[in-house]
């Protein structure tokens, strides 16, 4: 019993060892609530005016350490768990993570570049965000450690945990740093090595991607689509056969359709649960027969989000993608989805309707890339409805307007 007490005691008292950063916010807060008792009692019995004033001073300037110091303890308290930089504001910080807690339950499905840019987008409107990513790539870094280690690629999953991170900006560009060619980790970004690092530590890919969240403070979560490995398979319509999801661009042939090998694939539970809970379930943007559907091949999501109530969005790509959606129109895309799933897989279809600079067309001219055009009428004849803008954002390359496609996809939950 007796060293019981001594521990706590031992326990108590480590809040107070130098260089925590409390024990001057405690002796702040305690003077003020000393100067306001003393001021406080001052009050009641001085019968001199000029007194009383001096006396109140004492009491509101006790007032305003007191703030001071509760203030200050609380944010060396909240600086320990959350990422809180040195110009945040207390009172901004508690008010956003209430707000975006509050916010629309949205799953996305995809992978890429698209789905990341999206994510930055979404993440300032909630941290109720799960991003369900496919494990199909095969290509690049993610396919080098796919090999050589035997797990399933980060790649696409990292830029993922990146866009939903709210750590600090050092933090993400050391997740998105990439080594270059003198060295022997040539090709490989910090991300995916620390990535693989923390699955042999731990065992488990699925684990290693949630202790990868709480490093990078995630506004969401992002679960791989299966935790089985497999292979994505291209059947064109020449008769040929493709496997690989980084060959099938390259093969260059008109798809009929892609397939997994193994076929029969379990879904990860956490993915399901959360379609089941959505509010809002986004499709894209991305890669249509490498990003989006190898994750709507699981029978488990597609099944999930056919009989899901929540509303769903298809983000069409504002560009063809060459050896995929060559020659393809919005509603092309549509119906590569349906024939892939079911014609409940969506409700909604977002088309870009906005010009894109001449000098971007010639650069993308170049590698087979044009506009996706905008056939609403062909959309909407399938019974589905068009939201088109100008969401084209161009500066290196053609993209999402991340900000403004966040907006209108919030904006859908005033419809329910």
């Amino acid at each position: 019993m007796a060293r019981e007490i001594k521990s706590k005691t031992s326990e108590i008292f480590k809040w107070l060892h130098p260089g925590i950063g409390i024990k001057r916010w405690i002796g702040l807060s305690a003077f003020g609530v000393i100067l306001v008792v003393i001021g406080s009692n001052r009050l009641r019995v001085e019968e001199f005016w000029v007194i009383q004033i001096l006396d109140a001073v004492i009491v509101i300037s006790g007032i305003i350490l007191l703030i001071l110091g509760i203030k200050h303890l609380m944010r060396s308290f909240i600086a320990a768990f959350l990422p809180v930089t040195k110009g945040d504001e207390l009172v901004d910080i508690l008010y956003q993570r209430t707000q975006l807690g509050r916010g629309p339950k949205i799953v996305t499905v995809g992978g890429g570049t698209g789905l990341s840019m999206l994510l930055s987008g979404l993440k300032e409107y909630t941290s109720n965000i799960t991003a369900i990513v496919t494990v199909a790539d095969d290509g690049g870094s993610s396919g080098r450690i796919r090999q050589q280690f035997d797990i399933l690629p980060p790649g696409d999953i990292r830029n993922c945990l990146v866009a939903l991170a709210d750590a600090p900006a050092l933090m993400r560009d050391l997740f998105q740093f990439r080594f270059d060619k003198s060295s022997e980790l040539s090709g490989h970004s910090f991300g995916n090595l620390f990535i693989t690092a923390m699955t042999r530590v731990t065992g488990d890919f699925e684990k290693a991607i949630k202790e990868t969240s709480r490093v990078l403070a995630l506004r969401g979560q992002v679960i791989p689509a299966t935790l089985d490995n497999i292979t994505l398979v291209a059947y064109h319509k020449n008769g040929s056969i493709t496997e690989g999801e980084n060959n099938i661009p390259k093969a260059h042939l008109s798809i009929e359709r892609v397939n997994l090998k193994p076929e029969l694939v379990t879904a990860t539970p956490d993915a399901l649960r959360a379609i089941d809970e959505a509010q809002i379930i986004v499709l894209g943007p991305g890669s249509l027969y490498t990003s989006i559907i190898p994750n709507l091949l699981i029978k488990g999501i597609k099944d999930r989000i056919i009989a899901s109530k929540a509303i769903k969005i298809y983000v069409c790509n504002v560009m063809t993608q060459p050896g995929e959606t060559d020659i393809f129109k919005a509603s092309d895309h549509i119906k590569t989805l349906i024939n892939h799933t079911h014609p409940g897989v969506i409700d909604y279809c977002i088309v870009n309707a906005g010009e894109i600079p001449e000098g971007m067309l010639k650069r993308y001219a170049e590698q087979d890339s044009y506009p996706v055009a905008n056939d609403r009428g062909n959309i909407e004849s399938m019974g589905y409805r068009v939201i088109e803008d100008n969401f084209v954002v161009s500066d290196d390359v053609i993209r999402h307007d991340s900000v403004k496609l966040a907006k209108i996809i919030v904006g859908f939950l005033e419809e329910i």
